[in-house]
């Protein structure tokens, strides 16, 4: 290359990467996701053009996804800009350490969030209950939010990982014990609990990525762990087939996650307290004004996430039976169809995290909510390819929801982030067990899901104008600028 080549090369990056010289030819770690970094160039000078030879060596901070991402980054750094699947904003190794350990235990969220709402059709054709029955397990099971709110109360007071540790050692415990249920009434009981412990789980694993993440990069990491979720959610899918081969074959899906357990407590130990939680450990707890602006948002997030659950809950649970009863679907074609229509999702989960923190929350959300719940009612009205592509459709449009899912852990301070977002989420269930008893009625009432779908439709699109007129913009704006009454940390 020729001067200004080489000249270039001699600067230190600031792209993926951030450098600091040491020396005139080689250069180590300012800021960015490695542990180790080093950028070394061999230079052979010429009157005119001169032959260099540039080396890296890193290692991510990056466990359990450091083979798939250290691919990946080889391919990258030479190139010298910022690639699409980076964040907006460039993580430290604390932050992209952090996030890799929640994304670990977000898989396994999102499987045993997922386990009933895979098998309790079969379940219930065991046990010889009705689709009404059905409805009525479903919606006991989500009263195991309330679990979840006393988890998140002593998440508060004693901090996010202790709390996280013991919550999903508990839900994986007790999933597995659903593999015994000599009834509905069982499954429904110890599921429960799994399920408020999964829920507090899920909370907590969003709070800690929101108090750890830098302001430009927090909707970048709901949507990542909104990935592992899903990937999560489609092990259980996958693991659905079992179903087929023995009608008690379902028990063996509350079975797997026990396989997890020894991951489960790796990554529990290797996860720090937060430090926004440390740093506000000992402030004064809010009172007046800002307590009072704090319950205004409350009833705002709680609102939304009340109607928006009102169709999402049942529109996800009654979606097998629905292809058992009413389209002929067995296991393996559920299995199927869900993981075609569900996958490309994470095209707009991913979409709905860099969106949200470059042109912001609202927007990009009331889109997700409106134009997904069209969607998939179309669904339940349409049969044969009308029905896939509709579905597809509503899926990948709702995957932009994600965006919002970043406002509950920026909208209230380090004393009350917790149990606020455990209110929220709690409220959301009481919309959620209200829309599966509503559309199991509707359903028996019209004899199909279609109609009722297109009652609770109502909810999103309510919540979607709720978005638009009264949810404030919080794109990249410091917790500590939305919540000024915290300890002043300095922003990643």
């Amino acid at each position: 290359m020729d001067d200004a080549g080489l000249a270039e090369l001699r600067t230190a990056r600031d792209d993926l990467v951030g450098e600091r010289p040491d020396g005139p030819n080689r250069f180590v770690l300012d800021h960015g996701p490695f542990e180790h970094y080093q950028r070394t160039l061999t230079v052979t000078e010429g009157a005119q053009e001169h032959q260099v030879t540039e080396t890296y060596q890193f290692r991510l901070s990056v466990p359990v996804w450091r083979p798939l991402f250290t691919l990946i980054m080889r391919r990258a750094l030479p190139r010298r800009r910022i690639p699409w699947w980076s964040p907006p904003s460039r993580l430290d190794a604390r932050a992209a350490r952090v996030l890799s350990l929640l994304a670990v235990l977000q898989v396994i969220d999102g499987y045993l969030g997922t386990v009933i709402t895979q098998t309790i059709t079969f379940a219930a054709d065991e046990f010889n209950r009705t689709s009404t029955a059905q409805g009525v397990t479903l919606a006991v099971v989500r009263i195991g939010v309330l679990v979840a709110l006393g988890v998140m109360v002593l998440a508060d007071r004693h901090g996010r990982r202790r709390l996280l540790r013991w919550a999903i050692l508990g839900a994986v415990l007790l999933t597995g014990l659903g593999a015994l249920s000599p009834g509905l009434w069982f499954l429904g009981g110890s599921q429960l609990f799994a399920r408020g412990l999964t829920t507090g789980m899920g909370i907590l694993i969003g709070v800690m990525a929101a108090e750890e993440l830098p302001r430009g990069a927090r909707a970048y990491g709901v949507s990542m762990l909104s990935l592992a979720a899903a990937l999560g959610a489609g092990m259980a899918v996958w693991v659905l087939p079992v179903a087929d081969l023995n009608p008690q074959g379902w028990r063996v899906v509350y079975l797997v996650p026990l396989l997890s357990l020894p991951l489960v407590l790796a990554a529990c130990r290797r996860l720090p307290e937060t430090r926004r939680f440390v740093a506000n450990k000992q402030t004064p707890d809010l009172h007046g004004d800002p307590l009072r602006t704090e319950y205004r948002r409350l009833a705002l997030l709680a609102t939304g996430a009340f109607l928006f659950l009102l169709f999402a809950s049942p529109a996800s649970q009654f979606q097998n039976d629905f292809l058992r009863e009413q389209r002929g679907f067995n296991a393996t074609g559920i299995s199927i169809y869900t993981l075609l229509t569900s996958t490309p999702a994470a095209i707009g989960i991913f979409l709905a995290g860099k969106w949200a923190d470059t042109r912001g929350r609202r927007h990009v959300g009331a889109l997700g909510l409106a134009g997904g719940s069209v969607f998939i009612t179309l669904s339940y009205f349409f049969a044969g390819p009308l029905m896939w592509v509709s579905h597809l459709g509503g899926v990948v449009i709702g995957s932009l929801t994600v965006a919002l899912g970043v406002y509950g852990p920026e909208l209230f301070s380090t004393h009350h982030r917790a149990k606020a977002n455990g209110t929220i989420v709690t409220i959301g269930v009481l919309g959620s067990a209200a829309g599966l008893l509503l559309v199991g009625w509707l359903h028996d009432y019209f004899g199909a899901y279609g109609p009722a779908f297109a009652v609770v439709t109502l909810g999103p699109l309510l919540t979607a104008w709720l978005v638009i007129s009264r949810y404030p913009e919080t794109a990249r704006k410091a917790l500590e600028e939305l919540n000024p009454d915290d300890a002043n940390l300095e922003d990643v």
